[in-house]
């Protein structure tokens, strides 16, 4: 078989075996992303790997550089990447794509134990904007009464008598409509 039937055929496998999964992704028939963990999880991260035309005689590119990978640190992107290329150069020659999901997917824990959240501009502008939010609830609101127009004032000064108060049975009207249906 030809670099291109192997390919046709996995991408096949996959998408069958991955359908209806949301933490896989087919971005071109060539690239692929794949989510280790869950969205909530601070340990989880993104797979992001492309095949060459080669493949899978030769290795496909991994890549963490999602920009859901941004809380995790070079040193344990690198780690990941390292340990990875390493199951790649195990199974080269075959469909590696499932292996390397389920591998990654069963030694998460192993490969984000030295994992600390680094502190990115998207962290610093949430805590910031919670500083602005204190300020504005600090300060004294004023309640503001409802303003009325001209015309709405008008309509309301010929309702009610010289006290501003509405006369008896102003919505006498309404209860009679309703009780007679």
């Amino acid at each position: 078989m030809t670099a291109n039937e192997d390919q046709e055929m996995e991408l096949e496998a996959l998408q069958s075996i991955y359908e209806g999964d949301d933490c896989f992704k087919e971005l071109s028939p060539v690239s692929f992303q794949y989510r280790i963990g869950d969205l909530e999880d601070a340990k989880a991260f993104l797979l992001d790997i492309s095949w060459p035309e080669t493949y899978p005689e030769t290795s496909p590119k991994i890549s963490l550089d999602a920009f859901f990978n941004n809380r995790i640190c070079p040193e344990v992107k690198k780690t990941i990447v390292t340990k990875l290329e390493e199951q790649v150069e195990a199974n080269l020659g075959t469909a590696m794509m499932y292996t390397l999901f389920e591998w990654a997917k069963e030694n998460q824990q192993q490969l984000m134990e030295t994992h600390h959240p680094v502190n990115n501009a998207l962290t610093l502008q949430s805590s910031s904007e919670t500083v602005i939010n204190a300020n504005f609830s600090s300060s004294k609101k004023k309640e503001k009464k409802e303003q009325l127009t001209k015309s709405q004032k008008r309509k309301l000064t010929g309702k009610t008598d010289n006290k501003g108060e509405l006369p008896r049975g102003w919505n006498w009207a309404d209860v009679i409509k309703h009780v007679s249906f």
